[in-house]
C-alpha cells in the first residue's frame, strides 16, 4: 500500500504526481529530492533505494534519468514497491514508445489514465500492458527519438552490416505506423549482467552471470512463437569449466544454475529439444531469467598496481585487456579506483595516440576515473597516474587504495554462450512475413580487481 507516487526529472522538477491516500505532506517530493541530491551516508555516495525521513518511507528507482518514487507511512515490502515502480515505468514506456521528460510532459493525460488503472487507493491492480488496453483509450503523442541521448544498452546495438532499426525500442504498442498500418516485427534481447572479482595477481576469484531474455512483440493477431535455445543446454548440472571456449558466438555446453519463465511460456517440449512455445502478450516482458556460476571467460582482464615513488608520492598503473573477438567493440567503459584519503593531487599519463579517453580525479571522493569511449576486441590500454600526498605514506598502500571497479557495455556479445538457435512465428497466410530481430548485450554488474 503506497500513499503517493511521483516522477521527478534530474533537476528535481515534478513531472507526474498522484496522491492516493492523503497521508503524507504535499512537499514530500521536494524533501525527497533534497535528501537524494545532498545524501550523506556511511561511505555511500548515493542514496539507497529505500530510506525514511520523519516517519515517511521513500522508495525509488532511477529509469533513463528519471526518478520514479513512492511514499508510504506503513511497513510495506520494499521489494514489492521497487518491482511495482519498475513495472509502472515499463508500462509507460510500452505506451509512449520513448520514456523521457519530454514524452511524459506531452502525454500527461495518458500517463495519469494509466496510473488510475494501475493503482487504486494505493493498492496495485494490474501492470499488464495487454490488460490495460481494454481500459485505456487515449492515443500517445509520439516524440522524436532521434533527439534522445543514447541511454542504456538498447542504444548500443549498432554493430555489423545489418543494423537494428531505430524504432526497435521507441515504438508504442498502441500507435500505428504513418499511413495507419502496423509493421509486424518482434525483438528478442539476450541481456547478461556479469559479476567478476580478480585477485591482485589477475586470477578470477568469483564469477557469476545474471541473464534475461527480453521480448517485445508488435505482431498482429497474437500468433504462436517457438523460441529455440542451445540443444545441449542443461539446468542445475555439473560445474565443469568452459574457460577454454574460443568465441562467444559459437554454440556449446551451457550449464545454468537455475532459471524461471514468464507465465505465458509453455514448456511441453523444453526437456526434449530446448524449445519454448508462447503467445507473446503486448509490451515488453522477460521470457526467461537465468543465473550461471559456471566458470566462464571474462571479457576484460584488469591489472592494477600501486607503488611508492618517493616519500610523499606514488604511481598507479592500470591495464585493461579486451579478451574477445576483434569484430566486437565495447562501449562506454568507465574504470574507477579509490586512492588514499591523504591524496591531494593526481597527474595522468595516457598511452601515445590515445583517442576517446578522458581522466579525472574526484578530490571530494578521493577517486580516479578513466573513461574510454570504446575498446576493440584484442586491444590493450594503459593508464599511468602519479599521486601526490599531503603527508608521508605510512603502512601498506594496497590496503589504503582500491579496489578497481569497471563498468562497460558490449553489444552483440554474451559471456554465457546461451544462443537463440531460431525464432519461428506461426504463419497466418502465405503473405505474412514478420521481421525478427535477435540481439545480445553484456553489461558489468560488479567487475572488481583487487590491488
Amino acid at each position: 500500500m503506497i500513499s503517493q507516487f511521483f516522477v521527478l526529472s534530474q533537476r528535481g522538477d515534478n513531472i507526474v504526481f498522484r496522491d492516493y491516500r492523503s497521508e503524507v505532506q504535499k512537499g514530500s517530493a521536494e524533501i525527497f529530492f533534497r535528501k537524494v541530491k545532498f545524501w550523506k551516508g556511511d561511505e555511500v555516495e548515493e542514496a539507497p533505494p529505500v530510506f525514511n525521513v520523519d516517519g515517511v518511507n521513500y522508495i525509488h528507482v532511477k529509469v533513463t534519468g528519471l526518478l520514479f518514487v513512492a511514499t508510504t507511512r506503513v511497513n510495506v515490502s520494499p521489494s514489492l514497491v521497487l518491482e511495482l515502480l519498475q513495472r509502472i515505468a515499463r508500462v509507460i514506456k510500452d505506451y509512449l514508445g520513448v520514456l523521457n521528460e519530454d514524452s511524459l510532459r506531452k502525454n500527461f493525460v495518458l500517463v495519469y489514465e494509466l496510473l488510475d488503472e494501475v493503482i487504486d487507493f494505493g493498492y496495485p491492480q494490474t501492470t499488464s500492458t495487454e490488460v490495460l488496453k481494454s481500459y485505456v483509450f487515449n492515443e500517445p503523442i509520439m516524440v522524436d527519438a532521434a533527439r534522445m541521448p543514447p541511454l542504456g544498452p538498447a542504444a548500443m546495438f549498432m554493430q555489423g552490416t545489418k543494423r537494428m532499426p531505430g524504432t526497435a525500442v521507441t515504438k508504442s504498442v498502441v500507435a500505428n505506423e504513418p499511413g495507419g498500418r502496423k509493421r509486424d516485427e518482434i525483438f528478442v534481447d539476450v541481456i547478461e549482467k556479469i559479476s567478476v572479482t580478480f585477485s591482485s595477481s589477475g586470477y578470477v576469484l568469483t564469477s557469476e552471470i545474471d541473464g534475461t531474455i527480453q521480448m517485445k512483440s508488435y505482431l498482429s493477431g497474437n500468433p504462436e512463437i517457438r523460441l529455440a535455445l542451445n540443444e545441449d543446454l542443461s539446468i542445475g548440472g555439473s560445474r565443469a569449466s568452459v574457460y577454454d571456449y574460443r568465441s562467444s558466438a559459437g554454440g556449446g555446453a551451457v550449464i545454468l544454475d537455475d532459471c524461471n519463465f514468464h507465465e505465458s511460456v509453455h514448456l511441453d517440449s523444453f526437456d526434449m529439444d530446448r524449445t519454448l512455445t508462447l503467445i507473446p502478450p503486448d509490451g515488453e516482458f522477460a521470457v526467461m531469467n537465468y543465473r550461471m556460476t559456471q566458470e566462464f571467460k571474462p571479457p576484460f582482464r584488469v591489472n592494477a598496481l600501486i607503488e611508492e615513488a618517493g616519500p610523499s608520492k606514488a604511481e598507479v598503473i592500470l591495464k585493461v585487456h579486451a579478451d574477445f573477438s576483434p569484430s566486437v567493440t565495447a562501449n562506454t567503459i568507465a574504470v574507477q579506483m579509490p586512492v588514499p584519503t591523504y591524496t591531494t593531487r593526481v597527474s595522468f599519463e595516457l598511452e601515445p595516440g590515445a583517442v576517446g579517453q578522458t581522466t579525472d580525479f574526484k578530490e571530494g571522493m578521493k577517486r580516479l576515473e578513466w573513461c574510454l569511449k570504446k575498446i576493440v576486441g584484442g586491444s590493450e590500454h594503459t593508464l599511468r597516474a602519479k599521486l601526490t600526498f599531503s603527508l608521508e605514506s605510512h603502512g601498506n598502500l594496497t590496503r589504503e587504495a582500491g579496489p578497481v571497479n569497471m563498468n562497460f557495455i558490449i553489444p552483440m556479445y554474451n559471456a554465457s554462450r546461451l544462443q537463440v538457435r531460431y525464432l519461428l512465428i506461426a504463419k497466418k497466410s502465405k503473405t505474412y512475413h514478420p521481421y525478427r530481430w535477435v540481439r545480445y548485450v553484456t553489461q558489468a554488474n560488479s567487475y572488481v580487481a583487487r590491488l
